[in-house]
């Protein structure tokens, strides 16, 4: 049988704070062991032996974590894929019962069925960049959140939460300037950011998002690169009627910064302008055209890291 088409070559492996359940497709072999260093290590040897296409865990605010990154040692190409997704996989097969079992069991069929892309494996440089990355994402929620209690704070106790906006504020930039040494400094990021920066409205933060969250940039294409971020506009179409065009998904982290840079593209970038400027003229709203120029601004990007060349402005009747 071709591997790809055999269903027993998908693993599904539940994974919570103490636990894991694997099972091998939707009718093979079923065993359990510790969610711990000795428990993964061998769940790990007993699945390189075994050789499977992929193996599907979910997203568990990290717990998966460990795991994952032992098999990807191991070389075993492992996806990670977001619980809601599952769920309504769940729902469309009518499969509504739940134990820690059948939801391994769930995991091998939705890998056979959906077939994701394996988790690239990140290099240790990468790894530290990514957490820098999310901490300062983290202080940025933080600082929004003390911000917004000013209005609502008592006045015996403002001073205590000026001087936590302070000390959030210096963080932020700190980090931000650890970002900046780390892009500069170590040859896995340097000529990716010099390409990546000289896009106007592509800054640090981006440059770094893309290369610690979106590795994936450069090697996939135009539309797997969007749908990947979650910019990718899916039909609503049925029949004759052909409704609106939505986005779905995604990795909502790398989708926020892109976000935010392409609202810096459109005031700077000539091409992201122009591009903003004619949906707008035709009659997209404000939050429709900022999407495609989210999309176009990616895609530019994804070429240009594929290419590894630096940004050169076409003449605005052209294309990009």
């Amino acid at each position: 049988m071709n591997p790809l088409y055999d269903p027993e070559l998908y693993v599904g492996i539940d994974v919570n704070k103490t636990q894991l359940d694997i099972a091998i497709g939707m009718e093979g072999e079923f065993w359990q062991a510790t969610n711990t260093s000795h428990g993964i290590l061998a769940t790990v040897k007993r699945l390189v032996v075994y050789q499977p296409r992929l193996v599907v865990v979910e997203s568990t605010g990290g717990l998966e974590k460990p795991l994952v990154k032992a098999l990807q040692v191991a070389q075993v190409p492992v996806a990670v894929i977001h619980p809601g997704r599952v769920r309504k996989f769940a729902g469309g097969i009518v499969f509504f019962a739940k134990t820690d079992k059948l939801d391994a069991r769930l995991l091998a069929w939705f890998g056979f069925a959906a077939r994701p892309h394996p988790k690239p494996q990140p290099n240790p440089a990468c790894e530290g960049l990514s957490e820098l990355v999310r901490r300062r994402n983290q202080i940025i929620d933080m600082l929004t959140a003390e911000r917004n209690r000013r209005s609502t704070c008592p006045a015996s106790q403002l001073q205590s939460l000026n001087d936590h906006i302070a000390w959030l504020t210096a963080e932020r930039d700190h980090l931000t300037s650890e970002i900046e040494v780390t892009l500069s400094s170590q040859p896995e990021f340097h000529e990716k950011n010099v390409v990546l920066q000289s896009v106007k409205g592509v800054g640090t933060i981006l440059s770094a998002t893309l290369q610690s969250e979106l590795p994936e940039l450069g090697d996939y294409s135009h539309k797997q690169i969007a749908a990947l971020v979650g910019v990718a506009p899916f039909n609503k179409d049925s029949g004759r009627s052909s409704g609106k065009r939505q986005i779905k998904g995604g990795r909502s982290g790398v989708r926020c910064t892109l976000y935010l840079a392409t609202l810096s593209a459109i005031r700077y970038n000539p091409v992201i302008r122009s591009h903003y400027q004619q949906l707008i003229g035709r009659g997209k709203l404000p939050k429709v055209a900022i999407v495609a120029c989210m999309h176009k601004l990616l895609i530019i990007l994804n070429a240009m890291v594929r290419d590894m060349c630096l940004w050169q402005a076409p003449e605005l009747s052209g294309t990009t």
